[in-house]
């Protein structure tokens, strides 16, 4: 498959990561965020395991476990916490600089050239999810903006490690390996700090076989695909797709207001999602000397 054809189909995986909160709202019961989470990670990561039937052998068990920490349990935890301790759209914004930390950390641990147009396309894209759900009333809570530099942190660095340590697996086998890591992080978390889930609705259970089918083990396995056959710098930016599915969802679905500031925020977060892409393609190459 063609470069354009790998973009489109891990730019799929945020896209529907948009969903999550309409899904989690309308569908899911409200006070369990780390036992939701697991249900999302390790549900679908042992679904698949069963299907690939492999497990990582050697140096992969310890790598694994760190990307599973970083992917999952530490970004999802922190993601719920600033979502509780911020409003959503202050959430979104700091997790928004994830794109800018992916350049920093692939400088540092892979090498990367630190282009100044994927700088600025990064930067915009923070100003375009402003512009999408931070609204006037808006509050700073210093331990949920710490949260969520945090989980931007974290799955910067997910991302950046995923693209350096690639095991001679399918993406498949990769995405089982990771959620199952994730989930099994969490589970300690879950049992001794949330009560038990219980009497689950038939919209529950719909609502977390979506985020676990769709939302984490097909997503996922995109989004670690693309970052296999796609530099880092080209695969962050497009994280930003999930706010502005997520306000298109809540226009379409829940009749929210779509107001001109954040029609001015979706071209934004589209044009700088395009200049990073461009930032990150590869010059023309140099000709060859001329022979003497």
């Amino acid at each position: 498959m063609n470069r354009n054809g790998d973009l489109l189909l891990t730019a799929t995986a945020p896209a529907v990561w948009g969903s999550t909160y309409l899904v989690t709202t309308e569908l899911l019961p409200a006070g369990h965020p780390i036992t939701i989470s697991l249900l999302r990670a390790l549900p679908a990561g042992l679904l698949l395991l069963l299907m690939v039937r492999q497990l990582p052998t050697g140096i992969w068990w310890l790598r694994t476990a760190i990307l599973g920490a970083l992917n999952f349990t530490i970004f999802w935890w922190t993601l719920f916490i600033a979502a509780y301790r911020l409003p959503g759209g202050v959430a979104a914004t700091v997790v928004a600089i994830q794109p800018l930390m992916v350049v920093l950390l692939a400088r540092l641990l892979l090498g990367a050239p630190m282009r100044p147009l994927a700088l600025f396309a990064a930067a915009a894209g923070v100003g375009g999810v402003a512009l999408l759900v931070l609204t006037p009333e808006a509050a700073l809570d210093p331990i949920g903006i710490a949260a969520g530099l945090a989980g931007a942190v974290s799955m910067a660095a997910g991302t950046v490690l995923s693209r350096r340590w690639q095991p001679p697996v399918s993406p498949l086998t990769f995405t089982a390996w990771q959620l199952t890591a994730g989930g099994v992080l969490l589970l300690p978390a879950a049992i001794l700090l949330e009560p038990p889930l219980r009497d689950l609705t038939s919209a529950n259970v719909i609502g977390l076989v979506y985020l676990g089918l769709i939302g984490a083990a097909l997503t996922y396995m995109l989004w670690f695909r693309g970052i296999a056959r796609l530099d880092p710098g080209v695969v962050a930016p497009l994280v930003l797709l999930s706010p502005v599915t997520a306000v298109i969802l809540g226009w379409l679905v829940l009749s929210q207001d779509l107001t001109v500031a954040q029609l001015a925020g979706v071209v934004l977060v589209l044009a700088s999602v395009w200049l990073g892409q461009h930032a990150q393609r590869p010059g023309p190459a140099a000709p060859a000397p001329a022979a003497r």
